[in-house]
């Protein structure tokens, strides 16, 4: 579990096929990982993954190929500059939401916009997954925890202070480009649970109203 507080970024060292999964090897900048251990999680971009080996001044994980296909970990480079966060430990302060580090898809960045000195980004949202973004809810965008400022049908925005530009990869993050999304875990949970009762009360297949 993750709060989308980003520790620190990263970068891409290396990444090997192997069959069609692949090996990922991440530099850290000031991240310590003396407190990590073989078997961890950490949010890469957003992305939950265990910690399979270390290398000098970062760590390897393995990407499946089932977080190939809903994330934008496919399309990562040697080089590319990732958001980290390790999971939460027992007496960590929770900063921003409850994150699991389970994408559930990606959105694209549609615009930019100065507003003083934050930035109001505009992403669209894959049309099954805007239904569970609400205004003033949370939303986590490569692993940030962020606000929703406005939705309007698959697009929404929210507002980037300095502090987020600066120590997250948003502060150079393109137009047009795929954010790994992962919407706020009480939506869903709310619509299982209206799911379930909506089907309770509804009629059993082959009774007459009248005997309801």
């Amino acid at each position: 579990m993750f709060t989308g507080i980003i520790q620190d970024i990263g970068q891409v060292a290396s990444i090997e096929a192997h069959g069609q999964d692949l090996r990922l090897a991440v530099a850290v900048s000031s991240l310590r990982l003396d407190a990590q251990a073989i078997g961890d999680s950490i949010a890469v971009s957003g992305v939950c993954l265990t910690i399979s080996a270390f290398i000098e001044q970062g760590f390897v994980a393995d990407l499946s190929r089932e977080t190939l296909d809903v994330t934008t970990a496919g399309d990562w480079r040697a080089g590319q500059r990732v958001n980290l966060e390790p999971a939460l430990r027992l007496g960590d302060a929770l900063g921003g939401h409850l994150v699991s580090g389970h994408v559930d898809g990606v959105a694209e960045l549609l615009e930019r916009t100065p507003d003083e000195r934050s930035e109001r980004l505009r992403f669209r949202a894959p049309r099954a997954l805007a239904r569970y973004i609400a205004r003033k809810g949370s939303v986590t965008l490569d692993g940030v925890s962020l606000t929703v400022n406005d939705v309007a049908g698959d697009c929404f925005g929210v507002n980037l202070i300095p502090h987020t530009l600066l120590h997250t990869t948003f502060g150079t993050t393109a137009i047009g480009a795929g954010v790994n999304l992962e919407v706020d875990q009480m939506a869903r949970y709310a619509e299982r649970l209206l799911g379930d009762e909506a089907a309770d009360a509804a009629p059993r297949r082959g009774a007459s109203l009248k005997s309801i």
